[in-house]
């Protein structure tokens, strides 16, 4: 039924592109089945309607409108927000924004690459005036 159908929806996007998995990417079984457990624990209908939001809406002006220091981290292998339209192009359209690519890094960055992550993350916070 419906409820297998989801749940094999959320094991196939875990195990596959989420984490690069099926790139080969070494992500332990752990955090796939925590992707998946709090992808089991989000309304369907929510999942559906915050997904159709972010990608259907055209934030390019929200963009040009940001004023403050920004950095942008995106990897050059994500299969679900493609770098070319994600990251590239909102550092293209955020002034003075730092791009940071994670060369051939997947979507799921907080997981995958947590560590270079927080150490770019301090590092921009702390080279800020």
């Amino acid at each position: 039924g419906e409820l297998h159908d989801r749940a094999q929806l959320y094991r196939e996007l875990a195990d596959g592109p989420f984490f690069g998995h099926n790139r080969n990417h070494d992500v332990s079984r752990g955090i796939r089945d925590a992707f998946w457990l709090q992808s089991m624990a989000c309304g369907h209908r929510a999942a559906y309607e915050c997904i159709a939001a972010f990608s259907a809406t055209d934030f390019r002006a929200d963009l040009t409108a940001i004023d403050v220091p920004t950095l942008v981290i995106h990897g050059d292998d994500d299969q679900i927000v493609p770098f070319a339209v994600g990251g590239e192009r909102s550092a293209e359209l955020i002034t003075g924004a730092v791009l940071k690519v994670y060369e051939g890094r997947p979507h799921g960055l907080p997981d995958t690459d947590r560590h270079r992550l927080h150490e770019d993350l301090l590092d921009f916070i702390e080279s800020r005036p």
